[in-house]
């Protein structure tokens, strides 16, 4: 794959085989944030895990303290006072059946996550296959299945994210804009971080944080050192 001018001069700033420490690999992708938008950081975590395993599954949500930079539009499936409730906390847009028929028959997806009531999970089924491939199905674990739904939004707004294991068994997440400076993105990176060693599986065996890298969107990936994060596994356990 060839790579633009401006990827080479910011990939000759890292070094390839080096373990970085955190801060210095969060500061190394903002100085080689070269795009003339404001690049998204991210974090791609291997675990030693396997997700074929339902014992090993990996899956929650955090709200990191900074946000993600990015404006978070809400769509909550519920009836009755909760329609109201929601949008009173700044869903979007809140409703039932209607909201169904506008996906399925128009295509519709001006939204990037779906919070629902309980009682709503069978009338969401039926755009399983929709939301579903996207990662927008509401889920119990990440907290889009709840009966609060005004929490539910405030926290998807403030910042919630979900993480996941995909079939490699790397978890790929968003903690910020280059824009928001290393220590923000810090305290992003530490929120994120604790909460996948807290949701280690008890089946899971042997070094569980693999590898850690942070990359902008445009950028270079920057390894990070991992080691002491086996010690924060073993702590977490306890």
């Amino acid at each position: 794959m060839k790579h633009g001018k401006k990827y080479v001069e910011s990939a000759k700033l890292v070094e390839s085989l080096k373990l970085y420490e955190t801060e210095e690999a969060l500061d190394l992708c903002v100085k080689t944030a070269k795009a003339k938008f404001d690049e998204t950081v991210e974090m791609h975590i291997r675990l030693g895990v396997d997700s074929r395993h339902a014992d090993q599954q990996v899956r929650g949500a955090v709200v990191l303290p900074n946000g993600t930079g990015k404006k978070v539009r809400a769509l909550v499936f519920c009836k009755g006072d909760n329609v109201q409730k929601a949008l009173d906390a700044g869903a979007d847009y809140a409703g039932a059946d209607e909201y169904v028929a506008k996906i399925q028959q128009e295509g519709w997806m001006e939204f990037d996550v779906v919070i629902a009531t309980p009682d709503m999970m069978g009338v969401i089924g039926r755009l399983g296959k929709i939301l579903g491939p996207r990662g927008l199905m509401p889920n119990p674990k990440a907290g889009t299945v709840t009966p609060d739904v005004a929490r539910a939004v405030t926290e998807a707004k403030a910042g919630k994210i979900e993480y996941r294991l995909d079939k490699t068994n790397i978890i790929h997440c968003p903690i910020g804009k280059v824009s928001f400076g290393v220590e923000k993105l810090q305290q992003n990176f530490d929120a994120l971080m604790g909460a996948v060693i807290k949701a280690k599986p008890a089946a899971a065996k042997g070094q569980y944080v693999r590898s850690c890298v942070v990359a902008t969107t445009m950028g270079p990936g920057v390894k990070i050192n991992t080691a002491k994060f086996q010690g924060s596994a073993v702590v977490a356990e306890k």
